[in-house]
């Protein structure tokens, strides 16, 4: 029987968009299946997980300039961004079961397998909004930044919970109900009820983020909410600032306090 480590590794190291995608889904189906054995035994942990050939992934500030507002174009470059946000988040939910989840609670690794589940189904969603356009997830450039929350905590649990689901992942619950309102007004209904799918799942990906959080910090005796602002503070390359989804932040567990301390200022990265 594969070791969890074994069977998480397989799916970081399947490079095709859609093949990891159905990868990860059935990972999760024999987990549940009680066909993974339950432990860490199995190789390295890749530092990067494979990737298709396409899409391009240029440095972030080297991405071309957004498509004139209404086009389709401009429809198809928003789907493309966000097709390539879920196909990352897919990676980034196994590489945290695949460096951890044998020596925390089997209810962790349920959690982060059912959310690289969900992630792979958002991303053939998209996909397939994609298609229905004519196109496919690789026609456009991508940015290369989303993994670089992933290296800078490959080695601390409580820095991967804190930047990736409590950070990353929060802010789509800040932009996603505005980019709702835009297909909206295109009367793309179809890509609309996707979105308002991902904003209901992800809410629950940024609560196991916080749950799993506090349970550390409980664990240490830590006082989470300025733990949480500490490691960003220390490692976060970007900036937390407003607009913020208080409302579906506070379903998540990250109740005001945690975020608006952090006060929007870029902190500086240590690595």
């Amino acid at each position: 029987m594969q070791t969890l480590r074994e069977a998480c590794v397989a799916v970081l190291l399947t490079a095709g968009a859609d093949a990891k995608a159905d990868a990860a889904r059935a990972l999760f189906a024999r987990w549940q299946a009680g066909g993974i054995r339950f432990s860490a035994e199995g190789p390295d942990v890749p530092d990067r997980p494979a990737r298709p050939a396409r899409p391009e992934l240029l440095p972030p500030g080297a991405m071309p300039k957004r498509k004139r507002a209404g086009s389709p174009a401009m429809r198809f470059a928003l789907l493309h961004a966000l097709a390539h946000i879920e196909f990352n988040a897919i990676d980034l939910a196994i590489d945290l079961v695949a460096r951890w989840g044998a020596g925390m609670p089997r209810a962790f690794t349920n959690d982060w397998l059912r959310i690289a589940d969900e992630e792979a189904q958002h991303f053939a969603l998209v996909q397939g909004l994609l298609r229905a356009g004519g196109g496919t997830y690789g026609d456009l450039p991508a940015h290369d930044g989303l993994w670089e929350a992933a290296q800078l905590t490959a080695h601390d649990l409580e820095a991967r919970l804190a930047l990736v689901p409590q950070v990353l992942e929060a802010r789509g619950l800040d932009v996603t109900p505005a980019m709702i309102e835009r297909f909206e007004a295109m009367g793309d209904e179809a890509a609309a009820a996707v979105l308002k799918r991902i904003l209901a799942d992800e809410i629950g990906h940024v609560e196991a983020g916080n749950r799993w959080f506090r349970e550390l910090c409980a664990e240490s005796v830590t006082e989470a909410s300025g733990r949480f602002r500490q490691l960003v503070t220390q490692l976060f390359r970007g900036s937390v600032k407003p607009p913020f989804n208080d409302s579906a932040r506070r379903q998540a567990g990250l109740t005001t306090e945690w975020y608006t301390a952090l006060g929007g200022a870029a902190p500086v990265s240590k690595r």
